[in-house]
């Protein structure tokens, strides 16, 4: 083995987090390049990146490798990790790798595959490091050092039959005495969670008992695996990634360097909806034509309202999506939201009209046209705010992605009721301009 090879190496064991980064910003070709010369050395020195990597950014540097290499990575991974990988892939993919792999592992991989995504089953890690009430603190310790578990506060504690029974903090178990037994050391196990537990309940349970990690228990209260906060963090933040995309219309499969004719298959269907409330919103337009003719400064200023509309209806859309997503809000809280934004929109409304309306008088010097622009200021944010609440709210409601092009949809809203109440406002007090 070359030199480079063996620092290449060293680094990879000594900084995963860093060679993950490292990779994940290789174009194509210096990715094969890397991942060929990594897989020909040892493949298992790509676990721990592929642990790191979003799914799929993961799943590519996985296809990257030889047939036997992939047999060896699923051997070897952790069942979250093969899961992860393994759930990306259709049926016909998944079954020609379970294929070669032993009985036990396949069978194990199936059960998890079953559950449904985001579910608790498939974000826990296998409970390997377990103690025992009838064990010794000094017998848990010489587990422990000969285990894999790392940067965890606590280990969970099951009876002879696998069933939760308490919680070991590991403060208590270092400074305990070595002849002690775990059962006068544990503590109550709380938030166990069962197998089909959605991401959204584990979210809110850790929220609310402020713990690194959830045991997690079938029917019988055997337990089954933890799902660890590290672990739900990246779920959280590669669900985060999808809700980006898919609030503006992309596809939630979508790769910074996926192929020409994929995205425009995805891109362009939306984009013909685009174009549909463009026209709308224009048409709003034209039925105000006189009065635009009349008043050409008018055609200067409906930018203005639109976009500040925008602006404030994307914010109230934002922290909408999220309160959802981590349940600080539920369907029916939609009252208490609405007019949470309404205040907040009014107030800023009237803030926005003095300066805005200041601004135009300067420019304008027509008292009229500031007062028309002030008060569509007003009624533009009030109802992107009503817009930026609602929106997801329904869609939740009637059982679809809260963030499935939300951006498009209140954009509709914010352009044609900040040109209509711009350009009408205009028509009512066309005498003062």
């Amino acid at each position: 083995m070359t030199l480079t090879a063996t620092l290449r190496q060293a680094y990879i064991r000594r900084h995963p987090a860093e060679a993950a980064r490292t990779m994940s910003g290789l174009g194509a070709e210096p990715l094969a390049e890397t991942v060929s010369e990594l897989a020909a050395q040892d493949p298992m020195l790509l676990l721990p990146i592929i642990d790191r990597l979003p799914p799929a950014r993961a799943l590519e540097i996985f296809r990257l490798l030889p047939p036997s290499a992939r047999e060896r990575v699923l051997v070897a991974a952790s069942p979250r990790v093969a899961v992860t990988l393994l759930g990306q892939l259709g049926s016909d993919q998944r079954g020609e790798l379970l294929e070669p792999l032993p009985e036990s592992i396949k069978r194990e991989l199936a059960r998890l595959l079953a559950f449904p995504d985001e579910s608790a089953g498939r974000l826990m890690d296998r409970a390997y490091d377990v103690a025992r009430p009838w064990m010794t603190v000094a017998e848990v310790r010489a587990h422990l050092r000969e285990s894999d578990l790392k940067r965890v506060r606590a280990i969970y504690v099951a009876d002879d039959d696998g069933r939760l029974v308490g919680r070991l903090d590991m403060q208590d178990l270092a400074l305990a005495k070595e002849s002690e037994w775990v059962e006068t050391l544990m503590q109550p196990a709380v938030g166990a969670i069962t197998l089909t537990a959605p991401r959204t309940e584990i979210v809110a349970l850790l929220e609310e008992t402020r713990l690194d990690s959830l045991p997690v228990v079938d029917l019988d209260q055997r337990l089954m695996g933890v799902v660890r906060y590290t672990t739900l963090f990246r779920a959280i933040e590669a669900e985060a990634n999808v809700d980006i995309q898919t609030m503006v219309g992309v596809s939630a499969d979508e790769r910074a360097l996926s192929p020409t004719g994929f995205v425009i298959r995805r891109r362009l269907p939306w984009l013909h909806i685009n174009l549909l409330t463009a026209f709308l919103a224009a048409s709003v337009v034209g039925l105000f034509e006189h009065t635009i003719a009349q008043f050409t400064a008018l055609a200067v200023l409906m930018p203005v309202v639109a976009g500040m509309s925008g602006n404030a209806g994307a914010q109230a859309l934002a922290v909408t999506i999220r309160g959802l997503a981590l349940r600080e809000i539920g369907v029916g809280d939609w009252r208490r939201l609405l007019f949470k934004e309404q205040r907040t929109a009014l107030v800023n409304g009237m803030a926005l009209a003095l300066s805005c309306g200041a601004g135009v008088l300067i420019w304008s010097q027509s008292p009229g046209l500031a007062l028309v622009i002030a008060i569509a200021m007003v009624l533009g944010l009030m109802a992107a705010a009503t817009a930026g609440a609602l929106v997801p709210i329904l869609l939740t409601r009637f059982g679809q992605d809260p963030a499935t092009a939300s951006a498009i949809l209140l954009t509709t809203v914010t352009d044609v009721f900040g040109f209509f109440a711009f350009l009408g406002t205009a028509t009512l007090l066309s005498a003062l301009l």
